[in-house]
């Protein structure tokens, strides 16, 4: 991020707290901006004719749209769209300025750790050494596959699990029933005498 050349060098608290009040700053400012917009389109013909629909959706936002402005500032490029969307269709501020903090915290973190030095590191390590530098990148891109494939395993795993338990179940539910009357049958044959002597020739 060239405009923040100037954080080159600086300790780490400098960098984080002036990226946070830089994003905090630029989110709000989108907010309002998408909130000023979405009150001219609610005052507009298209708003009149949207009517209730306009409003289901507004309750959607206001209701699932927490974590996704959170997670927006996780992207790039999509923060902006995510933080104007949510002005235009008004969800309500307390909930997404909760929202919002949560996600500069992580924004301003993660932009620290890049100009504090990770990717200033690799450069260096890149240029003294480029076979290292991308024997580094192999080997972090194949430690995120390792992970991503056992996590798969073990969810195939407890999936299995849970369906040879269902499909045991039924089978033993339903012979309990078979067997006993089975055995009521016999001790009824067995404790009737008048079919014994109906059987006994005369």
């Amino acid at each position: 991020m060239p405009e923040f050349g100037f954080l080159d060098g600086q300790p780490f608290w400098i960098v984080y707290f002036t990226l946070l009040g830089v994003i905090l700053c630029r989110a709000q400012a989108t907010y309002w901006i998408g909130r000023g917009l979405g009150a001219g389109v609610t005052r507009s013909r298209m708003g009149a004719a949207l009517g209730p629909r306009l409003e289901a959706a507004r309750r959607r936002i206001d209701r699932y749209g927490a974590p996704v402005v959170t997670l927006s500032f996780c992207t790039v490029g999509v923060q902006t769209a995510v933080n104007l969307s949510a002005g235009a269709m008004r969800m309500r501020f307390p909930r997404y300025l909760a929202a919002m903090f949560v996600g500069c915290l992580i924004w301003a973190g993660l932009w620290g750790v890049i100009i504090g030095g990770v990717v200033g590191t690799w450069l260096e390590l890149f240029l003294s050494s480029p076979w290292t530098a991308l024997g580094v990148v192999a080997a972090a891109c194949a430690l995120v596959a390792l992970l991503v494939v056992r996590g798969r395993r073990a969810r195939a795993r407890s999936g299995g699990g849970a369906d040879d338990g269902g499909a045991d179940g039924p089978p033993a539910s339903g012979t309990a029933p078979d067997a006993a009357g089975a055995a009521g049958a016999r001790d009824g044959q067995g404790a009737d005498p008048s079919r014994a002597v109906a059987a006994r020739p005369s």
